[in-house]
């Protein structure tokens, strides 16, 4: 009965520290946050198990992990000068139709990568790619000129 108890106990501690946590951290998790969390998963387990006999020192744990996620959340929203050291930097994979091979050996991306990227954006050549930037959350964005001129068109109305 006492795992019951420790597993109510813990459940209610990271249903809290999840409200606490905010929408935007836990809204879309970046690689670092996913390890966190399933690190503290593996912290609660051994509290909830009797595996380590104090639940003291699961919440102690998790507390600290998550009060860090939260200042460094806290540093990207307020500090524009450090958001490059704790968030990271958008940079430019393609210009102007041209990938940039020195970025992308130094990003671990391949061409083959990249394009598959591209296609599942529906462009099917690199020369139609204005702009291809790696985003701070893993993710590319392509810019392409068709892009651009049919935001210029006007939508029509039948």
């Amino acid at each position: 009965m006492e795992i019951v108890y420790r597993a109510l106990f813990v459940f209610a501690f990271l249903w809290f520290i999840t409200r606490v946590s905010g929408r935007a951290t836990l809204g879309e998790l970046s690689t670092f946050q996913l390890l966190l969390y399933v690190t503290m998963g593996d912290l609660v387990q051994q509290g909830v198990t009797q595996q380590d006999y104090s639940v003291t020192s699961a919440v102690l744990a998790v507390g600290t992990f998550s009060l860090l996620t939260i200042a460094i959340s806290w540093v990207n929203a307020r500090s524009r000068r450090l958001r490059p050291v704790t968030h990271g930097v958008p940079i430019v994979l393609v210009h102007a139709g041209e990938p940039v091979f020195s970025v992308m050996r130094k990003q671990l991306i391949s061409l083959d990568d990249l394009m598959a990227a591209a296609r599942n954006q529906g462009i099917e050549r690199f020369d139609e790619i204005r702009l291809a930037v790696l985003e701070t959350n893993g993710r590319i964005s392509f810019f392409t000129d068709s892009a651009r001129e049919g935001a210029a068109d006007p939508p029509t109305v039948s």
